[in-house]
C-alpha cells in the first residue's frame, strides 16, 4: 500500500545551508533585480507599460527606479534572515512564510508608491491585491530559478567531495557520515570538521572546504552521532552541539553562559552546557597538551 504522504514536503525540515550563505544571498538579490528589470521592460507583463501615458524611455527609467527601490525590501529582509539564521535554524515552512511576507511587503511598497507618488485614483485595496499578484509572479520566478541552481550546485559539490573522499589515500583521517538509512552521504577530513548541530531529526555538519566554512544537512540524530564518535575528540558539549576539540581554542564564560571559541573567525561560538562540562574539560585538557 502506498503512503499518500510520501511525497509531501517536510515543512519542519531545516532549510539547506546554501540558502543563507552570504554570497548566495547577494547573488540572489542581484539576479532578482536584474531579472525583474529585464522581464518587465521586454515583456511588459500585466500591461504595465499601459498603466500610465509614458514613452518607452520614461517607462524604463520609472521601472528601474521603482524596482531598485523595491528591492531594498528584499535586501533588508535578507539581512534580517542572515542575522536570525546565525542564532537559530529556520525550517522550510518558516522560510516559505518569510518569502510570502517579502512579496506582501513589496506589494505594499508599490501600492503606496502608486497611490501617493503617482496619484493613482484607484481603490487602495485593489492596488494592494493587484501589486501582490504582479509582485508574486515577477519575484517568485527568479527565486525558483535561483533555488534550483543553488540546489544543483550544492549536490554537484557534495558529489565531488564524496568522490575525492572515496579515492584511496592513506594519509588523511577521513570521517564518514551516514544518514538514518545507513547510506554514506559525506566524508570529511577530521582536521576540517568544526562542529555538528542538531535540529530535530537533522544534523548540520559544519566543516572547512578549501579554507571556507561549508555546511551539509544530514538526516540523522545527535544520539547516533554521539555513539559514532564515542572515544574520539568529537565530543558533545550541549544537547544540540558536538565539537571537534582539535578546533577548540578557548573556553570562556559570558555572564552565566559557558562558550567554546573555535580557531576560525567565521564560526560562531558554541554553547557549553553544565551537563557536559566535566567531559568537555577533560577532553580540552587532553587536546591542549
Amino acid at each position: 500500500m502506498l503512503n499518500k504522504n510520501h511525497h509531501m514536503p517536510d515543512f519542519q525540515k531545516p532549510i539547506a545551508p546554501y540558502l543563507i550563505e552570504k554570497k548566495n544571498i547577494v547573488n540572489l538579490i542581484l539576479f532578482t533585480a536584474l531579472f525583474a528589470l529585464v522581464f518587465i521592460n521586454i515583456y511588459s507583463p500585466f500591461g504595465a507599460d499601459r498603466w500610465f501615458s509614458l514613452t518607452r524611455f520614461q517607462f524604463f527609467t520609472y521601472s528601474s527606479l521603482v524596482i531598485l527601490t523595491g528591492v531594498l525590501v528584499v535586501v533588508i529582509s535578507r539581512i534580517i534572515m542572515y542575522k536570525v539564521c546565525k542564532k537559530k535554524i529556520i525550517n522550510l515552512g518558516q522560510f516559505l512564510i518569510w518569502i510570502a511576507a517579502e512579496v506582501l511587503a513589496m506589494a505594499l511598497f508599490y501600492s503606496l508608491f502608486e497611490k501617493f507618488v503617482l496619484y493613482d485614483d484607484r481603490d487602495f485595496i485593489y492596488l494592494v491585491k493587484m501589486s501582490a499578484r504582479n509582485t508574486a509572479l515577477v519575484l517568485l520566478l527568479p527565486y525558483s530559478l535561483a533555488w534550483l541552481y543553488l540546489s544543483w550546485h550544492d549536490k554537484k559539490e557534495q558529489i565531488r567531495i564524496l568522490a575525492e573522499g572515496q579515492q584511496p589515500d592513506p594519509t588523511p583521517d577521513m570521517i564518514p557520515f551516514y544518514d538514518d538509512k545507513s547510506v554514506l552521504k559525506l566524508s570529511v577530513k577530521k582536521e576540517s570538521l568544526l562542529y555538528l548541530e542538531a535540529t530535530e531529526n537533522y544534523i548540520t555538519i559544519c566543516y572547512l572546504n578549501k579554507g571556507k566554512v561549508s555546511k551539509y544537512l544530514l538526516r540523522a540524530t545527535m544520539k547516533r552521532m554521539e555513539e559514532t564518535f564515542a572515544g574520539t575528540g568529537i565530543v558533545r558539549c550541549h544537547r544540540s552541539y558536538m565539537v571537534n576539540f582539535e578546533k577548540v581554542k578557548v573556553i570562556r564564560r559570558d555572564k552565566d553562559n559557558l562558550r567554546l571559541e573555535l580557531d576560525h573567525p567565521e564560526v560562531m561560538d558554541i554553547p557549553l552546557s553544565k551537563t557536559y562540562l566535566q567531559n568537555v574539560m577533560q577532553t580540552f585538557a587532553l587536546y591542549s597538551e
